[in-house]
């Protein structure tokens, strides 16, 4: 049978749902791709960390030494930060592998020039992951929307806020007891700035405005409000009225601008977003002819992002290679 041979750079959390989902989903896979998924090698940081990796798979902390494989075929990506990832994939594409990437910072700052760079070199750039955990919302909008003109995104993009405000409103608990619960059950970082204070939702909505505007606000006119300052107090206050706060990343066309936003919003029953709770994430989406739909999911952890990957790597691997410019 043949061979499809990736890599994966980065064996982190996503990394390593990745490679474990390549594994318990060979099957499906080959029936799928009328090939053998093999990943050949994986790019880590620390040398001396054990990792429960095949040992016929080259470990490595040097990127040329995947770039060396003959015959490499795609490239998983999942490291954090938005370097060295664009200058990994940029060589990645040069070679003429298929990239595939859960990285929103690198995504929303290079996003259009790696897009660019495969179109030239023929090959599949795929972000599904980044922007909504394991909610197909790239696809959705760009096979599915394809006629639509959408005028509004509103969306819940970051499933660590969500959650404590949940449990704020759930539970009573207080903004930090409710971080600490989320870092007690791995859905917050020991550092959960980027995700309280809305950075993290930010870089999404940055990418979803490439996708449905082709083009994005000026960073610094966003605003961008984080959550930190919601007492439980307020989220009492808003439940006896039947209102919930969601932290809401928006984003519309306003004459010929986009006005974008990342900040609490109290929402009614009626909203799209009110129900979505604990670490799911959702976009409503707002188009001339479906009116108005809501997509929700996992929007974190292991396999729900090792998913949208893996999803991305076969629905891109399908096109055959002279209709990638058709598709991306």
């Amino acid at each position: 049978m043949t061979k499809i041979k990736a890599a994966l750079l980065g064996f982190g959390t996503v990394g390593q749902g990745v490679y474990e989902a390549i594994k318990s989903h060979q099957e499906k896979l080959q029936e799928r791709l009328v090939a053998e998924v093999e990943i050949v090698a994986v790019l880590i940081k620390e040398p001396y960390k054990k990792r429960e990796i095949d040992p016929s798979v080259l470990i490595t902390t040097s990127f040329e030494d995947i770039l060396n494989i003959p015959d490499l075929d795609v490239v998983f990506e999942a490291i954090v930060g938005e370097t060295p990832s664009f200058t990994y994939l940029s060589k990645a594409i040069e070679k003429g592998c298929h990239v595939i990437t859960a990285n929103k910072v690198m995504f929303a700052k290079y996003g259009k020039l790696l897009l660019e760079k495969g179109r030239k070199k023929n090959v599949y750039v795929g972000y599904e992951a980044t922007t909504a955990g394991g909610v197909p919302i790239i696809r959705t909008i760009s096979q599915q929307l394809q006629v639509n003109d959408i005028q509004r995104v509103q969306a819940v993009l970051n499933g660590t806020s969500n959650f404590i405000l949940t449990e704020m409103r759930e539970k009573g608990l207080s903004f930090q007891k409710a971080l600490e619960s989320a870092q007690l059950h791995g859905y917050a970082e020991a550092d959960p700035a980027n995700d309280i204070e809305g950075k993290d939702a930010f870089f999404k909505l940055m990418i979803l405005s490439d996708l449905v505007f082709g083009a994005q606000p000026d960073w610094d006119a966003v605003e961008v409000e984080g959550i930190q300052h919601i007492t439980v107090e307020d989220i009492q206050a808003a439940k006896t009225q039947h209102l919930r706060y969601k932290h809401i990343a928006d984003i519309y066309r306003y004459g010929r601008t986009l006005k974008a936003s990342v900040k609490p919003v109290l929402v009614a029953p009626d909203h799209a977003l009110y129900s979505i709770e604990g670490v799911e994430n959702a976009v409503t989406i707002y188009a001339s002819l479906v009116d108005k739909i809501t997509i929700s999911g996992p929007g974190a952890g292991k396999f729900p992002t090792a998913s949208a990957m893996i999803e991305d790597f076969v629905s891109g691997y399908q096109i055959p290679r002279y209709q990638f410019t058709l598709n991306i």
